[in-house]
């Protein structure tokens, strides 16, 4: 009874494969046999349903300047039911017959602008086509030129990363590996007041006084500090995402930049407020180091220049540049010399002053409008 058994079983499972393989040869026939036919569970792509003929990917264009958008069907069979019209993630309008051009209003600020095209079909899967354009500043920068009022004397190894003045008085951020410190300095004499010294793991960067306090960033530690302004007392810290560069006040907030075109409002907590780009009528301007607010204008060396660029915090379009190329003369050099950085500003006397990492020198200027840009 057991070897018939087992003998049906064998034959059940030779029939059962015959069926299967000469199924699975029919099929295979019918596909090849006709190159149109979709294999089993497979999706062809949906047909491309628009295109977008302006604006150009990467394209440039002044922020006073609508934009022209136009769409088109991809090929005479498209069927295009609707095209939703996104910018910068808000939707702008929806566009049910093609082809069709909408002006899309002038954004006023400078920045990337994204556009993003939704396209709908009832024969085909929604379709996003998204391109970039580059808004410039439709300002064109008026070019400064300094005069030297006065000097002062400024430590030669105080590699300067941050500058306030008030009362009479320097705070200075240094920076480097093991070097770096906060600094209370006497503005006619350059002598060093207070110093309190950053553990040797961090790089220091801008400081800032808001009410009574001082605050300096680090460079890429992403941590920074807060003192007790006459003590010098470290009395918390604070945490931030990106690069710390430089650091100013405007009103009851801190301003920070991070080396980028990029400049942060932030809290006293340092929360963050809003944020804004830096741009002039040729493209980003990034680079941005040491600010200080002067008046209603933002200041920024821009690291690596003798340049400092002005700028308005509401818009992030560049005023102009102050050219400082030669401030501090060869002879005052030395091998050690490194690029200008630091701004400050008495809004007392009305004063700027200016120095730069490893200077002899800090200068007190005046600037004069020559020229746009």
């Amino acid at each position: 009874m057991k070897r018939v058994s087992v003998f049906c079983f064998l034959i059940i499972l030779l029939l059962i494969s015959a069926i299967s393989c000469s199924g699975s040869s029919q099929r295979k026939k019918q596909v090849t046999g006709n190159d149109s036919a979709v294999k089993e569970g497979e999706v062809l792509p949906s047909k491309r349903l628009i295109e977008v003929l302006s604006p150009a990917d990467n394209s440039t264009i002044s922020c006073a300047e609508k934009i022209i958008f136009s769409v088109a069907e991809a090929a005479a069979n498209s069927r295009t039911d609707s095209v939703q019209v996104w910018v910068n993630g808000r939707l702008n309008k929806t566009i049910f017959d093609l082809p069709a051009t909408h002006e899309i209003p002038p954004a006023g600020i400078p920045g990337r602008l994204s556009i993003r095209a939704v396209a709908f079909s009832s024969s085909s899967m929604p379709q996003t086509v998204t391109l970039f354009v580059s808004l410039l500043s439709d300002i064109n920068p008026v070019t400064y030129r300094y005069r030297v009022i006065n000097s002062y004397p400024h430590d030669r190894r105080a590699y300067t990363q941050g500058l306030v003045y008030d009362d009479g008085f320097f705070y200075e951020g240094t920076g480097q590996q093991g070097e770096s410190s906060l600094r209370k300095v006497e503005a006619s004499t350059g002598k060093v007041i207070s110093q309190v010294n950053l553990d040797a793991s961090f790089f220091g960067e801008g400081v800032a006084l808001l009410d009574n306090r001082i605050y300096q960033l680090t460079w890429t530690t992403k941590v920074g500090f807060v003192y007790d302004r006459e003590t010098f007392r470290e009395i918390n810290r604070i945490y931030y995402q990106t690069q710390g560069w430089g650091l100013t006040t405007m009103g009851d907030s801190l301003v920070m930049s991070d080396g980028t075109n990029v400049i942060w409002f932030l809290d006293p907590d340092f929360n963050v407020l809003s944020s804004v780009e830096v741009w002039d009528n040729k493209g980003r301007v990034d680079n941005l180091n040491e600010l200080e607010m002067i008046e209603e204008e933002l200041w920024a060396n821009i690291w690596q220049t003798d340049r400092i660029a002005r700028i308005d915090p509401r818009t992030g379009k560049v005023l102009g540049y102050v050219e400082l190329g030669n401030i501090l003369p060869r002879e005052e050099r030395s091998p050690e010399t490194d690029v200008l950085n630091g701004i400050a500003w008495d809004p007392v006397k009305k004063r700027i002053f200016v120095t730069g990492k490893l200077w002899p020198k800090l200068y007190e200027i005046t600037v004069t409008a020559q020229s746009r840009n």
